[in-house]
């Protein structure tokens, strides 16, 4: 094993800051927030915030605290993952957090189904409900992988110049860094799982 002569410890040593940094990744993306976001309302460099996300750093207090009324949580919600558990997320029906995500149009409802899993992957489970009002938007654009599996209605879905036609059962995988969205609803309400994976 390549030593060097730093005396910091690997980043396997590091518990509490893969830990720290982990929280601050979730939270950050469940608020759809980029790096740069995030450092701007923190006032730190987005090389620093992706440091500490990764765990390879030690933050000063000062920064942890900037970053905690960034996100606005309380500085103790950072250490929620730091105990080793094995954890579990349970959405009874219809109790779904609803979620204003960035690009939300008119019509859109969004409802997390869960969160808050440890893990090296962020995942995000929306159920998503297009009414007849709803704004069609295919500009929607982000991070990550995204899977739709289309529960009741019809629309035809937009990703990266390409329409598909989606029934109840029609599963459609993506690229969530190509443009993407319901470009025409045939029939609604149109509901769908959308599963985000960072």
């Amino acid at each position: 094993m390549l030593r060097t002569a730093s005396n910091a410890p690997d980043v396997e040593q590091r518990p509490l800051e893969k830990a720290l940094g982990y929280q601050i990744r979730m939270l950050r993306r469940e608020r759809d927030l980029s790096l740069g976001d995030l450092g701007a309302a923190a006032g730190i460099s987005q090389g620093m915030v992706s440091k500490i996300e990764n765990g390879t750093i030690s933050p000063s207090l000062a920064s942890i605290n900037a970053i905690a009324s960034a996100l606005n949580v309380p500085i103790t919600a950072l250490f929620a993952t730091f105990e080793e558990t094995h954890d579990c997320s349970h959405v009874k029906r219809g109790q779904g957090v609803p979620i204003e995500r960035r690009g939300t149009k008119v019509g859109h409802l969004y409802e997390l189904l869960g969160g808050g899993i440890r893990g090296d992957v962020v995942i995000q489970p929306y159920l998503i409900t297009l009414n007849s009002e709803a704004e069609t938007y295919t500009n929607f654009q982000h991070d990550g992988t995204e899977l739709i599996y289309m529960l009741s209605g019809e629309v035809i879905y937009h990703h990266s110049g390409q329409d598909y036609h989606l029934e109840p059962g029609d599963a459609l995988m993506f690229d969530s860094n190509g443009l993407h969205g319901p470009a025409k609803l045939l029939e609604a309400p149109v509901t769908y799982l959308a599963v985000i994976s960072n």
